[in-house]
């Protein structure tokens, strides 16, 4: 064993019987240390959930667009035009594809059910995509693929499935080449998902609020859903209410239902695509269908998500509250850790006067600082478990359900409070270090 390594054990040993001398105070530094540490990474696992980006690599070239199809009364005291598009609008963008890639979007819940005997219809929740959307957000397969194109304009009865949907329905095999009988229609399956559990629901924020526990268990192509009048089970808001039921009265009107992405891989292009939208307002100003100028908007990603404010404020106001009661237990812990290891002053002059360095006195109570950080730690790890699982008391249940425990959790918690109590000791142990030798010899 080498001298570092000597010099180690033997402060640790001495830290041991240092706590075995004043175990009520000990106990209270850990605790104090466990329960700010708990309450802020429990807060942490909630915040990380629900504020991370959903497709990181990706986000800074995916944009919504809003056309202002309704006009200045309808705008608000903000300006801003609708959150989703008619179908006239989104028909035209599609249409007109100034984007490397892009994809209308509505959500549905349909009844599905497996072409052999004996199975029972069920409903799902999914939503009706453009082709463009699995290469676009970059969506996992199992088996097969999403359709094409061509299967978009030929309004083919195609549909992919999820993995949780084809273990149900077809016991987890490869089902691609299988139907389905969906509203009863036929629909050949081309694809079957690996799991894809985005949250938040980033590309369809205004139908799902941000986050479901749904999962995407079937998507289907928005040209072909729309000709089958597959109802949307999303939001819709409309200006004046459609003249007809169903999905061919939103299709007729002026309601703002569908969802939008498009995929711009410069800033040149997202510029080029602003002036398209500004282009195409102006068409419609012309042509006499709005009496308005232009009012759109392009967002990326990250910018949409908080401008319809995706992460809860409470989660965020949480988060600094916790750290507000961190510090209040590290400033306590500190204030323990002092009077400590100034009770000890005897044990450091006499350390002192045998030939004890201060740097050798500074490391001795930085270690016992630290072996109450990993023992608050270690007890912090359990109280953030039951903090985890008691969240869905204080949050929706969608939200809740995305906190987790996992190893960068757990490796986090560990170190936050060894550093906390580190920084908490860091000004008790400089104290202990300028003890005169001197002073606590007469004494003896």
């Amino acid at each position: 064993m080498d001298e570092g390594a000597r010099l180690f054990s033997y402060y640790v040993n001495l830290a041991f019987r240092s706590f075995r001398r004043s175990p009520g105070l000990t106990a209270l530094m850990v605790l104090a240390i466990s329960f700010g540490v708990a309450a802020t990474m429990t807060t942490f696992a909630v915040f990380r959930a629900v504020s991370g980006d959903p497709i990181p690599w990706k986000s800074s070239r995916l944009f919504v667009p809003q056309v202002d199809t309704w006009g200045p009364a309808a705008r608000g005291s903000s300006g801003e035009p609708p959150n989703a598009l008619d179908y006239g609008t989104a028909s035209a963008l599609l249409r007109d594809h100034r984007g490397t890639l892009q994809s209308a979007i509505y959500k549905l819940s349909p009844a599905v059910q497996a072409s052999q005997t004996g199975s029972h219809p069920i409903n799902v929740d999914g939503h009706a995509v453009g082709a463009e959307f699995f290469p676009m957000l970059d969506v996992p397969f199992r088996y097969g693929s999403g359709w094409s194109r061509q299967d978009d304009e030929a309004r083919a009865n195609v549909a992919v499935i999820s993995e949780r949907l084809n273990r149900r329905l077809f016991g987890g095999e490869n089902s691609v080449g299988r139907t389905l009988a969906i509203e009863g229609r036929s629909y050949r399956i081309v694809g079957v998902l690996r799991h894809w559990d985005p949250q938040p629901r980033f590309f369809d924020v205004v139908n799902t609020g941000g986050f479901s526990a749904a999962g995407e268990d079937l998507l289907l192509p928005f040209n072909t859903a729309i000709a089958a009048g597959i109802a949307t089970t999303g939001n819709t808001a409309c200006n004046k209410n459609p003249d007809e039921a169903g999905i061919a009265g939103l299709v007729h009107s002026g309601c703002a239902w569908i969802a939008y992405l498009v995929q711009l891989d410069s800033r040149d292009a997202a510029n080029a695509y602003r002036r398209y939208l500004d282009g195409y307002a102006r068409q419609l100003k012309d042509s006499g269908a709005v009496q308005w100028e232009p009012n759109n908007r392009l967002r990326d990603l990250p910018a949409w998500l908080d401008h319809l404010h995706v992460v809860p404020p409470d989660t965020g106001v949480s988060l600094l509250v916790a750290l507000g009661l961190l510090v209040v237990c590290l400033v306590n812990t500190s204030g323990l850790l002092l009077a400590k290891f100034l009770r000890r002053s005897g044990e450091i002059g006499m350390r002192r006067a045998v030939g004890a360095s201060r740097t050798a006195i500074y490391a001795q109570f930085l270690i016992e600082s630290g072996m109450v950080g990993l023992a608050g730690g270690c007890l912090g790890l359990g109280l953030t478990a039951i903090g985890v699982m008691c969240v869905h008391w204080l949050l929706p249940a969608d939200i809740a359900s995305l906190a987790r425990i996992d190893a960068v959790l757990l490796a986090l918690t560990i170190c936050l409070a060894l550093l906390s109590t580190l920084l908490a000791g860091a000004y008790p142990t400089l104290r202990a270090t300028r003890v005169q030798p001197s002073l606590q010899l007469k004494a003896f």
